[in-house]
């Protein structure tokens, strides 16, 4: 894999990183998203640094990112429980055509 160093500009600041080349599309959508929430909670919120700001942001998306978890998991549980479910019916059913 090749690896880029890139600069991805942050609530006003500037952070280098290296990182794979073919993932400088999600990294730069993911510093530009980060901004405009920032902006967002600077209109809607009184703050006395961007550290507040970010903390924020910081917390809807690990909320976010959690909630999304969560919802995985329950949605494995349940498919898992399907496929039991269906692998016991087959089962059943072959067990019916053996001698």
């Amino acid at each position: 894999m090749d690896e880029l160093s890139i600069s991805l500009p942050i609530a006003e600041r500037s952070y280098r990183l290296a990182i794979d080349k073919e993932h400088e599309e999600l990294f730069r959508k993911a510093a530009k998203l980060i901004d405009k929430r920032i902006r967002d909670y600077s209109a809607s919120y009184a703050y006395k640094d961007k550290q507040d700001l970010l903390a924020m942001v910081a917390l809807e998306y690990a909320t976010g990112y959690l909630k999304n978890d969560r919802l995985l998991s329950d949605n494995e549980k349940q498919w898992q429980a399907k496929l039991v479910s269906l692998n016991q019916a087959l089962d059943e059913q072959l067990n019916t055509f053996q001698p």
